[in-house]
C-alpha cells in the first residue's frame, strides 16, 4: 500500500532503466531533473579515470559534498518531506544503487526524527552488510572492464560501490559549513518548517 515513490535518479537513468509499477497503482511519483542527455557523473568517472581505492574514495567524498546542494536533488528532497507530512501511506525512496542519494536522504529523515549521529551512521553502513560487495567484487570488476576497458582491483570496487562513514560525514559537514546546522538546511533549503517537521515526527514516531 505504498502511497508515494520518490525516485532520486537523473532523467537519463530513469530513461535507461524505466520503473515498472503495477497497473492501476494510484500512488504519487516524485521525480525531477532536466533531461540534458548528460550521463551520470559516476559513469563518466569510471570511463575516464582509473578506479583505485584512493580515487574511488576521493570521488565519493567529493560527490557527497556536492549532493545536498544540487538543485534537482533539493527539489525532490523538498517534495519528499512534503509527502511524508501529507501521506498516511508508506513512502518509498530509491535511486540507482540505493546507497548514496538514498542514504543521504534517509540520514536526513533520521536526523529530523532525533536519531543520534552514531545510530544514523550505523544504519547507513548497513548497506555493506546487505550486499556482499567483497564476494561480488571480482564479477563487478569484470563488468567494469568490459564497459570501460579499465582494470579495477577488488578493494577499489568495494571502496566505490560500498559506503563508508566518511562519505556521509563529508555531506553533513558541508551542510553544517554552509547552513550552520542540519536543522537550518532542512528549513531553509528544503522547506521543512516547524509545522511540517512536527507532522512528520508525529507520523513516523507514532
Amino acid at each position: 500500500d505504498i502511497g508515494a515513490v520518490v525516485d532520486l535518479r537523473r532523467p537519463g537513468e530513469r530513461r535507461d532503466q524505466p520503473s515498472r509499477r503495477p497497473d492501476g497503482w494510484s500512488g504519487l511519483v516524485i521525480e525531477g531533473g532536466i533531461d540534458d542527455g548528460v550521463e551520470a557523473p559516476h559513469i563518466t568517472f569510471l570511463k575516464t579515470q582509473d578506479l583505485t581505492p584512493a580515487s574511488g574514495r576521493r570521488f565519493m567524498q567529493d560527490t557527497y559534498r556536492r549532493l545536498p546542494f544540487d538543485a534537482a536533488h533539493r527539489d525532490v528532497f523538498s517534495r519528499y518531506f512534503q509527502a511524508l507530512a501529507d501521506q498516511d501511506r508508506p513512502v518509498l525512496i530509491h535511486c540507482a544503487a540505493g546507497k548514496d542519494r538514498t542514504g543521504f536522504l534517509a540520514a536526513l529523515t533520521h536526523h529530523l526524527l532525533g536519531v543520534s549521529r552514531d545510530d544514523m551512521v550505523e544504519d547507513y553502513l548497513l548497506t555493506n552488510a546487505a550486499v556482499d560487495l567483497a564476494g561480488r567484487a571480482p564479477s563487478i570488476a569484470r563488468q567494469l572492464h568490459k564497459m570501460t576497458g579499465r582494470v579495477a582491483a577488488d578493494d577499489a570496487v568495494v571502496a566505490f560501490l560500498g559506503v563508508e562513514a566518511a562519505y556521509l560525514d563529508a555531506a553533513l559537514a558541508e551542510v553544517e559549513a554552509r547552513h550552520g546546522s542540519v536543522e537550518a538546511y532542512l528549513r531553509d533549503a528544503l522547506g521543512v518548517d516547524a509545522a511540517r517537521r512536527d507532522r512528520i515526527v508525529e507520523r513516523l514516531s507514532a
